[in-house]
């Protein structure tokens, strides 16, 4: 007889612990984590964007140092068609005599954040030996925000 009492009272004590949430509160925590995201998301997004900027800084930073010590090992720029490439990957020219054996740069680096190909001009046009840049977010020649062209010549004035 014990035995019986024993386990019916334990039964209707996981019954009562078993109860879940109601509709209602479930809806409540809905609306509150729709809110926090509304309010959060913009915020993070922005940042986003800002910390793709401040790479393409630190990348062009990065790209032109690696082109000083390829121009110092071998008393010139690469050349246009030679490109950032040279930098990772020994050019086929006989007048490129001193490259550093495994190159001047990681050849990751050769990319903006957007995933695109930064360019490479010897002679540069705006003003500098050398132009190097991205057209940005979009890929295409001008722009603004964050589909701005972005290049050497800028980042001197900021």
């Amino acid at each position: 007889m014990k035995s019986t009492h024993f386990s019916r009272h334990t039964s209707i004590r996981r019954r009562h612990v078993a109860r879940g949430f109601t509709l209602i509160e479930i809806m409540v925590v809905v609306v509150i984590l729709g809110i926090l995201a509304a309010i959060v998301a913009p915020n993070v997004m922005r940042r986003i964007d800002d910390a793709q900027l401040t790479k393409v800084a630190s990348d062009i930073r990065t790209i032109e140092t690696a082109l000083n010590l390829y121009r110092m090992d071998n008393f010139r720029y690469p050349t246009t068609e030679q490109g950032i490439k040279a930098l990772y990957e020994k050019p086929n020219d006989s007048s490129v005599r001193n490259w550093k054996p495994g190159g001047y740069l990681d050849p990751t680096a050769r990319k903006d954040p957007w995933g695109n190909d930064y360019r490479y001009v010897y002679p540069g046009t705006h003003g500098k030996e050398f132009d190097l840049f991205t057209y940005g977010a979009d890929n295409q020649e001008g722009g603004e925000g964050l589909d701005a062209d972005i290049g050497n010549w800028v980042q001197d004035k900021q």
